[in-house]
């Protein structure tokens, strides 16, 4: 009998995005279970709180029956130990990712041996966005409607354009 294969594929994910969605996707066909792991990044400022990127997430991924959504705030080769995972998923979008990415799975591989790392391309019409562009566009009132899931779009409308409650009295 062979092992369940288990994967990580970690990120902010402030907001979810289609490229990221079409990686989750993609990468749950490459394993028996996927576990998306949303990280606490003391070098950003989220937008959305760890419950509110989880429920998303967890809402959005309903349709693929093999994933787990989870949160850290650890190192991530802990995680890997404590589902037992035998490779980390990251997607690629341009070569700027690539030097950074290249440089933190050796550091993984160096934590901790077993640490593999597979590199998944988003598909060409994702390949441009970025969580932070959106977030950006949101911001502006522009329509995002093509980069993310209905609930996000809602979500970031909400965020950004809701009416402040009055002071006035």
């Amino acid at each position: 009998m062979s092992e369940e294969k288990v994967a990580i594929y970690p990120g902010s994910f402030d907001p979810l995005t289609f490229g990221h969605l079409d990686v989750i996707e993609r990468a749950a066909k490459l394993f028996d279970k996927l576990i998306v792991l949303v990280a606490v990044n003391a070098s950003k400022q989220a937008h959305f709180s760890l419950d509110e990127r989880r429920g998303h997430i967890i809402d959005i991924c309903q349709h693929i029956p093999n994933i787990e959504v989870h949160s850290i705030s650890g190192l991530l080769v802990e995680a890997l130990n404590n589902f037992d995972a035998c490779a980390v998923v990251r997607g690629l979008r341009s070569i700027s990712d690539f030097e950074y990415e290249i440089h933190m799975a050796m550091m993984n591989r160096d934590l901790n041996p077993k640490c593999e790392t597979v590199f998944l391309m988003p598909s060409p019409e994702t390949s441009f966005v970025s969580s932070r562009m959106i977030r950006e566009i949101a911001r502006l009132g522009g329509d995002i409607a093509k980069f993310v899931p209905p609930i996000i779009a809602d979500a970031l409308k909400e965020k950004y354009h809701a009416p402040s409650p009055s002071t006035d009295k």
